[in-house]
C-alpha cells in the first residue's frame, strides 16, 4: 500500500525513537514528510538534525514545541522569550534543510496557570503579549507561529487556549503568514463552533498545520495518552478534514499520537499501521503542495 503523500508521521508516534531513527523509519515506509521534535534535535545539535533531515530526503511538517509562555515575573518572561527565540531559529534551519515543499511552522502551546493563579484570562494575556514579543524573529527568520488551542481538560496546566475562536482572536493582530493556528482534531472536535472557526481561519489564511488523531473511551488515567489510531475513537474525522480542505489548507496532514500501544510497537510497525489507517480521515489523494491556507 502506498502512503498517501500528504501524510505526515508527527515524532510522538514513535517517541523512543532517535532523531536518525525516526528519519530513517518514515522514509523506509514511503512517507514522505516528518513533523519533528525540540528534544531529539537538540541530542544531536542543530547542525547535525539539519543534515540528517537533508540526508532522509523528507518534508519537515512542523517543528513542535515552543510556547509556554504564561509565567508571571520579568525574568521567566525573559527565559521564555528567549527559548522561543531558539526554536524560530531551529524552525528555519529544519524546514530550509528538509525537501522542497518543507514547512517553517513552529507549533506554539501556549502554557497553564502558575502554581495557586486561577486568572485565565490574564494568562491568555500574557500568550498574546509574547506572541506579539516574538513576531519580529519569527517573520525575519520566515517562520510561522501556530498557535495551538488545547482540549479545556489541560488549561490548567498545559494550554490556557482552550478553542479554535480563542486561538484566532489572538492571531488577529498579526499578519497571517507569521502567525496562524493548528487545528489539531484531538483538542478541536467537541467544540460547537468548530466548523465556522475553521471556515474562518480558511478566509483569513491562518491554517497553518492540521494535525489528526482519535478520541478514544474511557480516558487513561494520564489525560496526554486518550489519543487513538483515526477510526478507534468517536472524533468525526472525514467532516472535520472535509471543512480543513473546503478551508483553503493543502498541506501535509500530521498524524500525532501519543500512545502506550504505538510507543511499544517495533518503529517500523508503528508507521505501517498509521499509513494504513490515515485513509480513514477522507483526505482525498492528491499530492502535496507547498503552500498552506
Amino acid at each position: 500500500m502506498t502512503p498517501h503523500p500528504r501524510l505526515s508521521l508527527n515524532q510522538a508516534c514513535i517517541k523512543y525513537a532517535t532523531l536518525d531513527e525516526a528519519l530513517a523509519v518514515t522514509a523506509e515506509a514511503g512517507i514522505g514528510s516528518i513533523g519533528l521534535w525540540r528534544e531529539p534535535v537538540a541530542d544531536v545539535g542543530l547542525a547535525k538534525a539539519a543534515e540528517l533531515v537533508t540526508r532522509s530526503g523528507l518534508r519537515v511538517s512542523s517543528l513542535c514545541r515552543g510556547g509556554f509562555v504564561t509565567a508571571e515575573g520579568q525574568s521567566a518572561r525573559t527565559a521564555a522569550l528567549a527559548e522561543n527565540r531558539r526554536a524560530i531559529e531551529e524552525t528555519a534551519a529544519l524546514a530550509a534543510a528538509g525537501a522542497e515543499g518543507s514547512a517553517a511552522v513552529l507549533v506554539l502551546v501556549a502554557g497553564g496557570l502558575p502554581a495557586t493563579d486561577t486568572d485565565l484570562r490574564g494568562a491568555r494575556e500574557r500568550a498574546q503579549d509574547a506572541i506579539g514579543a516574538l513576531v519580529d524573529d519569527a517573520a525575519a527568520a520566515g517562520v510561522t507561529l501556530a498557535i495551538e488551542p488545547m482540549h479545556p481538560m489541560y488549561a490548567a496546566d498545559r494550554g490556557v487556549i482552550s478553542t479554535l475562536r480563542q486561538a484566532l482572536d489572538i492571531a488577529a493582530p498579526f499578519p497571517a503568514l507569521t502567525v496562524g493556528v493548528v487545528i489539531d482534531a484531538f483538542h478541536v472536535w467537541w467544540d460547537p463552533e468548530v466548523f465556522d472557526q475553521i471556515a474562518r481561519a480558511g478566509v483569513e489564511r491562518r491554517i497553518a498545520s492540521y494535525q489528526v488523531n482519535d478520541w478514544i473511551t474511557p480516558l487513561p488515567a494520564d489525560s496526554l495518552l486518550a489519543r487513538g489510531l483515526m477510526g478507534d475513537g468517536h472524533i468525526d474525522l472525514r467532516a472535520l478534514t472535509d471543512a480543513v480542505g473546503v478551508a483553503g489548507y493543502i498541506g501535509d496532514v500530521e498524524v500525532e499520537i501519543f500512545s502506550h500501544d504505538l510507543w511499544n510497537m517495533p518503529y517500523a510497525h508503528a508507521a505501517a499501521m498509521i499509513s494504513r489507517r490515515f485513509d480513514a480521515i477522507g483526505l482525498p489523494t492528491t499530492a502535496h503542495q507547498s503552500t498552506s491556507c
